[in-house]
Formats: structure tokens, sequence, C-alpha cells
């Protein structure tokens, strides 16, 4: 026996040579679709079959295993698990926006349950799947011979729908993938008519008839940027947000109904990931979770706990769950059989050339058959004009082909004519018969003219596809279920972050932390005090700020820097903690200290820092110049050898100004007396000092209120701030309060209101709320009464302002 012949082979070049011919198969016959009529070949076949067995709309359902079994006999030599899951996703009205199948039974849901065997399921063709076989036996499109070469298939359907843009495309092929979202019908036929109108349309221009894609399952598209890259370049990605609407509840509660979801999101493991962040507290307020979802549609239900702002939450399920998803677009389909990235005006050119060889073929293909019967017509009017003679040339024919023979020669006919007239009944010698046969020739040369003058003409071509189109949009369209926002899908941090008031708190040492506004109750006037704070031996507080977590912190230091935090970046401690170095935080130099602090939402340029320094000069710079997010810092102003930032303010360029000595002495004067500088200008003097004064603070005067006004014993008081004339930037000021050993040096004052709250802080770390109202009113040269009972060695640091109004609810 002979062993055969070996041929020597290089096995680099035949593993490359097998994958590429593995890798175009997968790609051409199984994982992308085609641009004509965006079906994947099972998706063809499954149709083409379905209309073989002719299970139209207006049919009973017959079992799927029926359906499957013909598409797995004829056409797919594939595993059937594969033919029915296609079959299925064409049934499922959440993963395909028109469906192309309509399923009777249990073809799964949209909480991931997976349909009923085939054995048990039935199927039929939608209305609008008969539309993508419509002309199929008018020679529209080219059949190939199937598997085994027993029967044809055809190599794409005539699609009187765009279908690969109203119902998308997803498959992974050998180092490429395809995802093509749906769209809404009437958007694309509009777009389509669009490019017959206008050929030299673009994608942009396109966009104002395709807005975008349109999901089967509703949901909002944040931004239009994914879009617009998507449809120019044919990738992007697309943000897309569930709907969901906040409704009141008895008893001050609000619950979120979630109403739609993402496109392809499993609605039960939704459920299940917000359930488990609620479990793990990464997601807290919220009190109860249930699906009420029917037969009416989705209806996830969240409820709140009260006093939980709703809005925070639901930005937390957008942020941490699929309530919030992308959809990677890669528009990838074939294009004469091979694979190309194509964008939006691609995609409705070639579904247009494709409809444009539809209508050619399909009115050649009439045009043959009308010049057909024409010539039969022409033969039968032969025969009647000379009706006497054929019939006796027949009668004298010994068989029919030697009559068939003796008309051709006789009366210059074909022989297809002469085979009709030897087949023509007598019935059509009657004279009504006669004229009908008249009728129908004048007909057909109407017609024939009529289809030859389409085919001379690509104007009429395109008209065609435009009247068919409208129909099917008469037919078949409806609403945009998808709503497009302009919204941006960013989060910024305080999106995740509750809005809430905070106690800042820095010591002399720069130690920092941040505390919900309530951890501190209110007090009577002279008590003891709660302790801010655990502090090290010889540190102290010496700064207290009230502000919200979604502000910035401006840090202003002794030595006319400014630096730039937001609130929610200072790291929250318990009140017994001393928080943490500031240092860590802030690039700041080791000689600076941290003077004051100025909570700021937004950085207008209608609005002012006003500083003023130890050694009394001031400046105004507009609020914009401080719009940086430098870590190191930058130059709030110039200072002059050994004199320190003391104090700054937020002002609208309008204000009076009010500031303070250590030696009791206050200067009232008009903002407008100084002019704006630029950040590193020294500045102009503010008041004038005796020899050892400097100041020890600044505020705005504000009407009908009163200047409080605190000593390091811990006595002050308040003095109505009309006992304070207006004075010229630069004098030496009047009498604030007396001075002496029984209450010590001036610490702090402030311009306070009845209505308002301050807190005070000691060197030791003891903190005392009380209301300004509590405090006694008294004149200018007085020295106060207590307002803190301090320990022996201990003095009074600093003192801050807390709105009434703000904390209401505060004990």
């Amino acid at each position: 026996m002979s062993a055969g012949k070996v041929v020597p082979i290089n096995l680099k070049d035949e593993m490359k040579n097998s994958y590429m011919d593995y890798a175009m198969s997968v790609i051409v016959g199984r994982a992308l679709p085609d641009v004509r009529d965006g079906l994947k070949p099972v998706h063809r076949r499954i149709i083409y079959a379905m209309h073989g067995l002719g299970m139209t709309p207006d049919k009973a359902h017959k079992k799927c295993a029926h359906i499957v079994g013909e598409v797995l006999a004829k056409y797919h030599p594939h595993g059937d698990v594969a033919v029915y899951d296609a079959l299925v996703r064409m049934a499922q009205s959440f993963s395909i926006r028109y469906t192309l199948v309509d399923g009777h039974g249990n073809f799964g849901s949209v909480d991931g349950d997976s349909a009923a065997a085939m054995r048990y399921t039935e199927a039929r063709m939608t209305k609008i799947a008969t539309e993508m076989l419509t002309d199929i036996e008018k020679e529209t499109v080219d059949f190939i011979p199937n598997y085994d070469e027993s029967i044809e298939e055809p190599t794409v359907l005539p699609a009187r729908v765009p279908n690969l843009l109203i119902n998308g495309s997803s498959g992974i092929a050998v180092g490429m993938a395809t995802n093509i979202p749906p769209h809404n019908l009437a958007e694309v036929i509009d777009g389509v008519i669009m490019l017959v109108d206008n050929p030299e349309a673009d994608s942009r221009t396109l966009m104002k008839a395709v807005k975008g894609p349109d999901f089967p399952t509703a949901g909002k598209i944040m931004g239009v940027q994914g879009i617009i890259s998507a449809y120019t370049t044919g990738r992007g990605s697309i943000k897309i947000r569930a709907q969901a609407e906040i409704e009141e509840m008895s008893g001050g509660k609000n619950r979120i109904v979630v109403n739609e979801i993402p496109y392809q999101v499993n609605k039960a493991r939704l459920i299940e990931k917000i359930a488990e962040l609620v479990r793990d507290k990464k997601i807290e307020g919220i009190s109860d979770l249930r699906d009420e979802s029917d037969r009416k549609g989705m209806r996830i239900v969240i409820e709140l706990k009260r006093d939980v702002y709703p809005q925070l939450v639901l930005n937390q399920l957008y942020k941490h769950t699929k309530m919030q998803d992308s959809f990677g677009v890669i528009m990838l389909a074939l294009v004469d059989g091979r694979p190309n990235v194509l964008n939006l005006r691609d995609m409705l050119y070639y579904y247009l050339e494709h409809q444009k060889d539809i209508i050619i073929r399909r009115t050649t293909f009439d045009l043959k058959k009308a010049e057909a019967r024409a010539h039969i017509v022409e033969g039968l009017r032969i025969a009647l004009a000379n009706l006497d003679e054929v019939i006796n040339t027949i009668r004298s024919s010994q068989t029919v082909e030697i009559a068939k023979q003796g008309l051709v020669e006789k009366f210059l006919l074909t022989e297809i004519q002469a085979q009709a007239i030897l087949e023509m009944r007598l019935q059509r010698l009657t004279g009504l018969e006669i004229e009908k046969l008249e009728q129908e020739y004048r007909d057909l040369m109407e017609k024939i003219a009529y289809l030859e003058a389409i085919l001379s003409d690509e104007g009429k071509i395109l008209a065609i596809i435009k009247d068919e189109l409208l129909e099917i949009r008469k037919k078949y369209a409806d609403k945009r279920r998808t709503v497009i926002s302009d919204e941006d899908t960013a989060f910024d941090v305080e999106d995740l972050i509750a809005e809430e008031d905070m106690v800042i708190t820095i010591t002399r040492n720069g130690y920092i932390k941040r505390l919900p506004l309530d951890t501190y109750r209110s007090q009577k006037r002279g008590g003891r005090g709660i302790s801010a704070m655990g502090v090290k031996e010889k540190d102290f507080l010496k700064h207290l700020f009230i502000t919200s977590t979604h502000h910035y912190i401006l840090f202003f230091t002794n030595k006319g820097k400014v630096y730039r935090l937001k609130v929610h970046e200072i790291p929250e401690a318990g009140r017994q903690s001393k928080g943490t170095a500031i240092i860590n935080l802030l690039f700041v130099g080791t000689e600076e200290k941290v003077t004051t602090v100025i909570p700021v939402k937004e950085f207008n340029k209608d609005e002012f820092l006003f500083m003023c320094t130890k050694n009394g000069i001031v400046k105004k710079t507009s609020l914009n110049e401080f719009d940086t997010s430098r870590r190191d810092g930058i130059i709030a102003l110039t200072l002059d050898d050994h004199d320190d930032l003391v104090d700054v303010r937020l002002t609208n360029g309008q204000e009076e100004i009010i500031i303070g000595t250590q030696k009791g002495l206050a200067i009232r004067f008009s903002e407008d007396d100084v002019r704006k500088l630029g950040r590193i200008a020294k500045g102009v003097r503010g008041i004038g000092l005796i020899e050892g004064d400097f100041v020890v603070g600044m505020d705005t005067v504000r009407n009908e209120g009163d200047l409080l006004v605190v000593t390091k014993n811990g006595f002050g008081k308040k003095t109505p701030i009309s006992e304070y004339r207006l004075q010229t930037r630069g004098g030496k000021g009047i009498i604030n309060v007396k001075i002496s050993d029984r209450n010590g040096p001036v610490v702090s004052l402030l311009v306070v209101k009845p209505d308002e709250e301050i807190m005070m802080l000691s060197s030791e770390g003891i903190i005392i709320r009380m209301k300004v109202n509590e405090i006694s009113t008294t004149g200018r040269a007085t020295q106060g009464v207590t307002l803190m009972k301090l320990s022996s060695g201990d003095s009074v640091a600093t003192i801050a302002k807390v709105n009434a109004e703000v904390d209401a609810d505060v004990e």
C-alpha cells in the first residue's frame, strides 16, 4: 500500500493561513451584521425559514422547535441553542427596538430570566419582519447554495426597513467587535430621506434628523458628546441613566421611583446591588426597597428615611450602580463582505444604495415579465386579426408541432407566441374578451414605458424609495422612548456628599478637623462649656469656622499666602480628637500659620476679599483672582517686614469696615476709601496705631448690628454699631472697650445680630456656645461682663459666629 506523497510545509505559515480562514469565517459567517439588512446570517436564516414556512402575522403561531429544526436542516448547520437564542432575542421587546418575531409563551424577562424550552414556545413573524422580505421573489437579491447545496438561500434580504440602525446589533468576532445601538424608525427614515434630498449631507447634518439612539428600555442619554463621536467616527461612549422620580410620602419622607433603566441592564441584579450597598452602608438613608413592576410597566420603589436628602441618595445610586451605565458604540458592519467601521452617513448611504439596487432589480424583473406578457399578447392579437386562417392552419395540421411550425412560418410569430395561440381557449374569441385583450395590451405598453423610464432616471428611483419609506414610516413609526439630555454625566464629589453645616477647628500648632455643627448644644451665658478637642501640651485652639461641606475654604496665612481646599476634603474627626496636621493637607511653609479662613461657593468677579494686617495695612482684591487649585498656595498680598496678615473678609465692594486693636481702639470707614488692587500689591493704611498696639480683628459693618468684643480673661460686651461714627481710613480710631487687668487685652471682635449665636474657645480647648441676645449691651468705654468662666491659667483664644436660622433645630 502506498504511503502517498509527503509535502513539506512551514508550520508558521500553515497556522497563519488556517487562523485567517477561521477568523474570516467567524467575521463574515457568524458575528457581524451586513450593512444592507442589518442581520447576521443566523437571523437572516431564521426569518427566511419562517417565510418559507408561511409563518406570517395573519397565520397561527407555530412551535419554535419547528422553526429551529427548519433552520438547522436547511440553512444553519450549527447548534440548536444558538439558533433558538437568536430567535428568542428577536422576540424580546426589551432587547430589540422593533421585534421581528412575535413570540407566544415565555421568552424571558428584563430580570434575566431565560426563555422556556423551544418545545413550549411558539412564534410567527411580526408585520415589520415581513417588510424585510418584500419582493424577495422578484430576483431583488442574490441567492447562493446552502451548506449541502440542496437548496438556495439569500445572501441578504431586501429590507424595506433600515434594520441595522433601528434594531442595532452586537457581536464579537476574531480581533474585532460590533456594538450598534438601536434607533427610532421615524428618525432613521427621516435621515435616509434627508440624504436623498441632499447627497452631500455629512454626519453632523444628518444628526438633525437622527437625534441619537432610542433604546427599547428608554432611559435618559446624558450629554451629546458621545453621540457626536459615535456618529462622526463610528466609535463613542454613550452614558445612559435610569429615569427616576422623587415622590413625597406622608410623615415627611420621600421615595425614589425608577420607571426606566439603562439598556441591557438586568433589573433583578440592579435591585440586588442596591440592597448590597445599603447592607454594606455604602449608601445610607434607604429604609425599604421593592420591585412593583407589572404588565403596565417597570416600577422600582426606593423608600428613604426621614430627613434624608433624596437627590443625594439618587446621585449615589447613579454613581455606584447600573442606574447609570455606558454603551460603548462600535459601528462595525460588513460592506461587500469586508468589515468596516462606519459613521452615521456611511450607514445611511449603504442602506440607500441597497434600496437603489433593490428597486432596479425589482423594476428589471417586472419589466422582463411585462415584456414577456406583451410579446404573447401581441401574438394573440395577430391570431385574432387572422382568425380564419389560423383555424384553418391548425385544422390542417396532423400534429401540434406541425401546427406550431405552420403558425410561426405563416404569420411570422415566435414559438412562444405560437404556443400561446395553440393554448388559447375558445372563450377568448368573444367580443368582450377581445376588448379585454386590447386593453391589456395598452396597459402593458404603458407599464413597460413606465418601467423603462424608472430604469433610465435615478431621480425616479429615489422618488420611489422616498415614497416606500414614508409608507413604512406611516405604518410602523412610534414616539421616541429615550430622552436625550444636555446634562453632563460627570459627578462632582459634592453630588455624592450631603450638604450640611460643619464646624472647622484649627489649633495653634496647625491641627485641623471638621465636625457636624449639631455636635455642640447651645448653652446659657456663663456656662462651663464642653471639650471641643483633645490638644497636646502647649497647644490650643486658635480658629473655629462654620461652613458647608460643598464650599471651598480659603486658608490665609500670616505670611500673606492663601491656600484652597474643599470642606469635604478636610477629614472628619471625633469631638475629642486633635484632628489632622494641616501640613498633610496644604503645602504651608514651616513659618506659616493660618490666620483666617473664608468659605467661598463660587469665585465671582463682583465680590472682593478685604484684608487687614497686624500693622493696620488693608487691601481689597477681586475674588476671581484667587480661583486657582495650586496646592502650594498663591500670594494674597505682599507684606512689609515684621508684619502679619490678621484677618480677611468677603465683601461686595461697597461695604463698611471696622477694625479693632489689642488696646481697645476701633475705626470704622467705607470700603470705597480703598481702591481695588492686584493680588501681589502691598495695600494702604487702614488704621494708625499707637506705640505697642496692633490689630486683633476686622469685620464688615451691618446695619442695626452690634459690635461684640471679647477679651483675654473671658469678658465681653456688645455695643450698638451706631456708636462708632464713620471716619476716613488711616485715622487712630476711637475707644472700643476699656482695658484693665481684670478683663485683659482684646482678643477678637465681631459684628453680630440678636438672632445669632457665637462660640468661644479657650487656649485649653474648652468651647462654649451662647446666644448673642444673652450678652449685655453696654457703651463703648466699658469693660464688659463675664461670658466664659476660665480655669486658672486658661484664656480666651478666639470666637466664631453661628447663624441661628441655619441651625434652628440644634438643642
